[in-house]
Order: C-alpha cells, then structure tokens, then sequence
C-alpha cells in the first residue's frame, strides 16, 4: 500500500512537469479563479467597511422638555440602554449644549447676543441614539412614544423624536444593505460555478493528452486508484502553486490598492471614512490565516476534484 502510494505521489510529480505549457495553463486558469475568490472576499471586506461607517452616522435624537427633570431622563437613558436594539446612547445636558452651541458660534457674535437676551437656556437636554441595525430604529422610537418610556407621575418629558426627519434615509439604508447582501451572495455562487467549469475543462485538456498512456494501463490491469491517483496528485500541486501566487497577488493588491480605491471613490475627507483607509491591508493582514485557508484549500480542492472527475471518463476500457 505505501509502495503503491509513493509511485502514485512520484507519477503526479513526473506528469506535473511533464506536461509543461499545459501544465503552466492550468496553473493560470486556477489562479485567474482563486484571484477573482480573493476580490470578492476584498470587495466584502470594503463593502461591509462602507456600510459599516454609514450605519454609524445614522442615529435618531430623542429631545426632551426643558422642564424635564435629569434623573428621570437619566432613568430613561438606562432603559434604552436595556433595549436589545440598542448599540449605544449618549446623553448630552442642556448646559452642555448650550456650551457647544457658544463654541460652535463663539466667531459669530449676532448669534451670540441674540442667545442672550432670550435670558434663559432655550436648548433642551438630547439622548442620542445607535441602534445596531437601522431597520430597528421604528420599533425604538416605538417604545420610547409607549407609556413604558414616561415616568410615573405620568407626565411626558419628551418633546421630539427626530425619527420621522431620517425615516426616509434609514428606510432607503436598509434596502440598499439588504439587496447588496443577496446580490453579492448570488454573484458569488455564479461565479463559483463559473470557475469549477473553466477549471475542469482546462484540467480535461491536460488529461486527454494522456488518453493512450490510460488505455495501456488500464489493458494490463492497473486499477482505477492507480491510475487515477497521479492526475489527482498533480491537480492538487495545480492548486498550490495557483494558491501562492494569489496570495502574493492578493498581498500586493491589499499593499497599494486603498490609496487608488479612496481617490477612484472621491472621497475628500478621508478622516470622515478612517476605517476605509488602509481597510484591504489590515484585512488581509489581521485575517491572513482565513484567507490562507481558504484560497490554498479553494485552489487543491478545485485542482483535485477536476482531474478526479475529468479523468474518469478514460478509465472505461
């Protein structure tokens, strides 16, 4: 059995090199696949990113009375917080907005003498909201409109909600999330199925140069294993030679691709996006046993399932 092994692994070796051009084309065909497996992985990577920060930025104020009393709206504050919706919440006092507004506008003196002589502080304390999907925005901004969210003496504190002001947004949001998640899974697939096809044609090219070399074998007893077991033994070294040089093409993409995609993107402001900036890298650097695993396991699975399949169809003498 182990002698039979050897002579398998060393025939796969022999028909690796033997085949040359063939060989090269293969090692070019698989590698074009994993290279396109290795951008839809980059391309989630980003896109997860870009979502990511632009479902940051939404968020819904909650505005209370000015009489409100703090400690009720603190009470409230630690039920949002109990909400399983929400990410975080941040309450900012009205003296502590009115100090921002007077920084916002301390180089604008009209405003700042038309805030005084109002004789009192006109902005209202704000609990501001995250949730950690903005398709639950609704149902917060539900429970904070119920009796649950008033304090027991029964009176309101809350003045206005800002939901119906980003409804539109929050709503459109969702949308694009969810079609991009079912798109980019549906083009994965297909794209899956598109390169075992190529792949295995391209391995079948290979095997059919050897059809006679099959027969001769197969006339003078050789088993299938036998005879099958060196094709396979060469498609997996397809596989790993085509996965390490997609992790170096992968490497060097992820090195000197975020720059280009910022400015092909026209975003301006890069601290606004500070996550995307260096996103391809850090991924690829932070995950790079994953996307080791899976280009090197994708390129020998892809390699061996295809000659063990293509070459089957020989081995009926």
């Amino acid at each position: 059995m182990l002698t039979t092994l050897k002579r398998i692994i060393k025939g796969g070796f022999v028909k690796f090199w033997r085949s040359g051009f063939l060989s090269l084309a293969a090692i070019i065909v698989i590698t074009l696949s994993l290279t396109l497996f290795g951008g839809m992985i980059f391309a989630s990577a980003f896109g997860h990113g870009l979502i990511n920060q632009i479902k940051n930025r939404v968020d819904i104020n909650v505005y209370f009375t000015l009489d409100a009393n703090e400690s009720d709206i603190l009470a409230l504050q630690r039920t949002i917080n109990q909400l399983p919706e929400v990410a975080s919440s941040t309450y900012i006092s009205s003296s502590t907005a009115l100090a921002n507004f007077q920084q916002k506008w301390a180089n604008n003196p009209l405003i700042l003498q038309g805030l005084a002589q109002i004789g009192y502080n006109p902005l209202p304390a704000v609990i501001n909201i995250q949730a950690k999907d903005p398709s639950q925005y609704a149902g917060i901004t539900d429970f904070l409109n119920s009796a649950a969210a008033t304090p027991k003496d029964g009176a309101t504190i809350i003045n206005n909600i800002n939901y119906n002001e980003n409804q539109l947004a929050i709503q459109r949001l969702t949308e694009i999330i969810s079609v991009t998640e079912k798109a980019g899974s549906a083009l994965v697939i297909l794209l899956v199925l598109l390169a075992v096809v190529i792949v295995f044609n391209t391995i079948r090219i290979i095997i059919y140069n050897s059809k006679d070399e099959i027969a001769v074998m197969k006339l003078v007893g050789a088993s299938n294993t036998y005879v099958r077991g060196p094709f396979v033994v060469s498609g997996i070294m397809y596989g790993i030679v085509s996965g390490i040089i997609t992790l170096i093409l992968l490497a060097v993409f992820a090195y000197y691709s975020d720059a280009a995609i910022i400015k092909f993107a026209g975003i301006e402001n890069v601290d606004q996006f500070s996550s995307l900036v260096n996103v391809f890298s850090s991924y690829f650097l932070g995950n790079f046993g994953q996307i080791f695993s899976i280009i090197m396991g994708s390129g020998i699975v892809l390699g061996a399932v295809a000659s063990y399949f293509a070459v089957r169809r020989y081995l009926k003498v």
